[in-house]
């Protein structure tokens, strides 16, 4: 009994002292709502978060997976820290006696599934999509009607600063695709693609072009009536073939004739190009290997590879792409899925005589920091 009171006494010395040590420069966090002090991120990259729940008996501040308890004052306010977190961007949420809800101190953003909460912890690159006072494009919110799937669809068309100005000008294309659970406006919010762009720009680092940020979501099919439930340590099924045909064919006949005919683009092959984070990876690599007489360029954002052996079988592929970036977080590369090692894929990919590249995102996980570098990366390669 002394001896389990002691280890008790030792470990919460242990866990005071660190919190006595817990660097005192916090600030809101700048995706909070106008005028609200929580969430703050202190120099640490620390969450230190605080809600009313006067009538609560417990609270849980939810962020990449882990939940924090909170501690309640005698006000009803409970405050609390997490652990240091990535730089970038992260979805997170309330616990509220069991019961998730979104922070009513922060912004929306639409990731899982849902509009929920986020935080941006600042990054020490941040500058490269920071708002400054350069030249800015737009980010056009646009409508319009697919005959694919006879129904009103939304999409985000980045069009550089000299767009309005330069009217006799045209521009090539960069189709860009959100993750799983995602939509077309991850791009735009979460991304920060306006801000990259009108930096690169005008930093002469990129080339100006356009860039459609649409909806690909997919849902797998339901297991037919009377199949066997998934479950019970085994794998679930890989994707089903033709999983990506839906988007392919509404992007095919319906997006990219929508941005040529309201655009001025050049529109041809050579001056587009696809690429995606996650589930958009998955889409671009199925979407351009199946149609090499649309797209020469493509970027594959912590979403698979392409091997030899792919590119060999793939008709027309070789001929058709001119660029091939493949990205990942140094996280997510540690330990390689299915024993696949993607910057010796890509490698090899290069040196069997195509244009392929390669970026590790720096102390990154499969989340939006990654994805942010890899655009900036991306876009200084395309169209030069």
């Amino acid at each position: 009994m002394k001896k389990t009171l002691l280890i008790s006494f030792v470990a919460l010395a242990t866990c005071s002292a660190a919190m006595a040590q817990v660097k005192e420069d916090f600030k809101p966090a700048s995706t909070n709502q106008g005028g609200k002090e929580y969430p703050m991120v202190n120099s640490e990259r620390i969450i230190r978060a605080q809600v009313t729940a006067p009538d609560a008996t417990r609270v849980q501040f939810d962020i990449s997976g882990v939940k924090y308890d909170l501690t309640k004052d005698e006000n009803g306010v409970w405050t609390g820290e997490t652990a240091p977190q990535d730089e970038g961007f992260h979805y997170y949420q309330i616990w509220v006696d069991g019961a998730a809800t979104p922070d009513p101190n922060s912004l929306y953003y639409y990731g899982a599934g849902r509009w929920g909460s986020g935080i941006d912890i600042p990054a020490h690159d941040e500058d490269f999509y920071a708002l400054k006072n350069v030249p800015h494009g737009d980010v056009r919110e646009v409508y319009y009607y697919s005959q694919t799937n006879d129904a009103m669809r939304h999409c985000y068309i980045y069009t550089p600063a000299s767009y309005d100005t330069d009217l006799n000008k045209r521009y090539p294309v960069l189709y860009l695709q959100h993750g799983g659970g995602e939509s077309e406006h991850g791009w735009p919010q979460q991304g920060k693609t306006g801000l990259i762009m009108d930096n690169l720009i005008a930093a002469g680092l990129a080339e100006e072009f356009i860039i459609v940020m649409d909806n690909g979501s997919w849902a797998r099919p339901r297991p037919a009536e009377g199949a066997a439930p998934q479950g019970n340590g085994q794998r679930r099924p890989g994707l089903p073939s033709g999983w990506a045909d839906g988007f392919m064919n509404t992007l095919v006949n319906d997006i990219i004739p929508m941005v040529d005919a309201r655009y001025r683009t050049i529109a041809d092959r050579e001056h587009r190009a696809m690429a995606g984070l996650s589930m958009g990876a998955m889409q671009t690599k199925a979407i351009t290997m199946a149609k090499p007489e649309v797209f020469s360029k493509l970027g594959l954002f912590s979403g698979g590879t392409i091997s030899v052996e792919e590119a060999d079988n793939a008709p027309g592929f070789r001929e058709a792409y001119d660029l091939v970036f493949v990205s990942y977080g140094s996280r997510e590369v540690e330990k390689p899925r299915g024993g696949i090692d993607p910057g010796k894929t890509t490698a090899d990919l290069k040196a069997s005589g195509m244009n392929a590249h390669y970026y590790v995102s720096p102390e990154t996980a499969h989340e939006w920091q990654t994805w942010r570098r890899s655009l900036y990366q991306f876009a200084q390669l395309l169209f030069k």
